[in-house]
């Protein structure tokens, strides 16, 4: 009993930590008493995802949305186009607990599909432009698909499937009765009642190391989360923000989720382009951004005159996510875009894990930071015992537990708390670095040897762009690592010169066996690099 109330008070101690943070932020408190009450009974009733948007096109109606290709869309205009297309879809027969799966890229259809499909309490299966034909096939097959919004782009890849309400068309190069656009501007857009059940997310992890699987979550309790979220970076109401970052994705997704909350404007593009992002927080004054590694490793490589010519001083918090932030880069964007970087670090299982603020970066350019609000960290050896000192394997506790993929399995839990997939360590300022992928471990004559390490070193060699290493059999050692390797441009840097940087910073069994120079490396949507594909290419 005296344990539990403990746990309880703990969590109202929480909680209240995070309302402030919300406040802070302007996600709550500035409305009326009826307002409050309002809004809270439509987060109760119909969801994070359905009373997001409704709730703001309330409170935020004359503010603007979204801003992409096609121009400017008011919050309040936004909900009532979402009403129109969710009166559309429960006419065709679309009712709560059934699946709509979105292929788009980052445009206002994304958004009116996710939030049409909210308001009607639908499971919303995001899946990954990436993704080849048998990929969606396999997905949709698996997660139960009712309805299909998708790019027109991507209607080539959908032989042979016909879900039963049909197929849409988010983004379309030619009008008409299928697509979104249609039906937002000619319906009912009148308020809709709260569905029987509240949305599911469904979001699908990278496929990396194999098939992409569904992975569900939860909503959210109370503040919390939101407050892990928001709490170390100064995103606020009425934020003007670059989304680069594919939203279907967690880091795009939980983020648009969260900018729609806060009544702040997204500025969307298609397709990912440096100096076209470059140009736009110089014109639309942007004061947050969202993207992956590569991203920023591209608009660093447009070099000084890019920045210098252009007025950035707007921009007050950047956030990265989808792959591991090297050093060599956190300490170049520091340099070109100020203090504003934070480093965000979790998985579509995990959720959030920990942020890294530009005070972190600064005094330590590869750290993921410390835990997000509420957020418990444990390092466990291979036999499951605690590690309290050096490195171990990374397990989490949160506000939002895994569920469980869709079909079937789950990841490895010690004492309550989820594996991450990842071995790391803390310093002395209880920042957590990362190590690598406890999947990825070699051993290299009797020496635990992680890839991440070398390719953390070979970031640093000023003739190297991009690296990446995997593990190859050795006669000698049992394991050794081949690098792989993109020069940068104008160089001639050797194998032997690589080989011989390495042998003079890291122990001689560390040193890649050989080294591939490759033109580019293979990447998904967010940034993440395909070893699997290297490994396939050269074996």
């Amino acid at each position: 009993m005296t344990l539990r109330l403990r746990e309880r008070g703990d969590t109202i101690a929480t909680e209240l930590r995070a309302f402030k943070v919300c406040k802070r932020a302007g996600l709550v408190g500035d409305q009326s008493l009826p307002e409050t009450f309002r809004a809270l009974a439509n987060l109760r009733r119909r969801g994070a995802v359905a009373a997001g948007v409704v709730n703001s096109g309330r409170r935020f109606a004359e503010r603007t949305a979204i801003i992409d290709e096609l121009g400017t869309v008011s919050y309040g205009e936004q909900d009532r186009r979402t009403n129109a297309i969710a009166h559309r879809w429960h006419g065709l027969g679309l009712r709560a607990g059934d699946g709509v799966a979105v292929l788009a890229r980052n445009h206002r259809g994304l958004q009116y599909a996710v939030f049409a499909a909210g308001k009607l309490g639908c499971r919303v299966i995001m899946l990954n432009t990436d993704f080849a034909g048998p990929q969606i096939r396999e997905v949709i097959g698996r997660e139960g698909v009712d309805l299909l919004v998708v790019d027109g782009e991507y209607l080539g890849l959908l032989d042979g499937l016909a879900p039963r309400y049909g197929v849409l068309r988010a983004w379309a190069e030619t009008p008409g009765d299928d697509t979104l656009e249609a039906m937002a501007t000619n319906g009912n857009t009148e308020p809709l009642p709260p569905p029987e059940k509240r949305a599911k997310i469904v979001m699908l992890t990278s496929g990396t190391t194999g098939s992409p699987k569904g992975a569900p979550r939860p909503e959210p309790r109370g503040l919390t989360a939101v407050a892990a979220l928001i709490g170390p970076v100064p995103f606020r109401s009425g934020d003007v923000v670059e989304m680069c970052a594919p939203m279907f994705h967690s880091l795009g997704f939980a983020y648009t989720l969260l900018m729609t909350a806060l009544g702040s404007t997204l500025v969307l593009r298609r397709r990912f382009d440096p100096a076209a992002t470059l140009n736009s927080i110089d014109q639309h004054g942007s004061t947050g951004m969202v993207l992956v590694p590569v991203m920023l490793q591209r608009m660093v490589d447009l070099g000084d005159d890019a920045f210098a010519s252009r007025d950035l001083s707007s921009l007050s918090a950047m956030l990265l996510s989808g792959s591991q932030l090297g050093g060599e880069l956190a300490t170049r964007a520091l340099e070109l875009f100020g203090p504003v970087v934070h480093n965000f670090y979790g998985s579509t299982e995990v959720g959030y894990i920990t942020i890294a603020t530009p005070e972190d970066l600064t005094a330590a350019p590869t750290t993921v930071g410390k835990p997000c609000l509420s957020t418990k960290i444990r390092l466990y050896d291979e036999a499951g015992q605690q590690v309290h000192d050096g490195a171990g394997r990374v397990f989490v506790r949160n506000a939002i537990p895994f569920e469980g993929y869709t079909g079937g399995g789950h990841k490895e839990f010690i004492d309550g708390f989820m594996s991450s997939g990842d071995v790391g360590h803390f310093d002395e300022a209880a920042r957590l670095f990362i190590d690598g992928r406890d999947d990825e471990m070699l051993v290299s004559g009797g020496e635990n040897v992680f890839p991440r390490e070398v390719e953390e070193l070979l970031e640093h060699h000023p003739a190297v762009a991009m690296v990446a290493c995997i593990d190859v059999p050795d006669e000698q050692h049992g394991q050794r690592l081949r690098a792989f390797v993109v020069r940068r441009e104008g160089s001639a840097v050797t194998e032997d010169d690589l080989r011989g940087f390495v042998k003079a910073n890291l122990a001689r069994f560390k040193v890649p066996r050989d080294v591939v120079f490759l033109e580019e490396l293979p990447r998904n949507a967010t940034g993440k690099i395909l070893k699997r594909e290297l490994r396939a290419l050269h074996s």
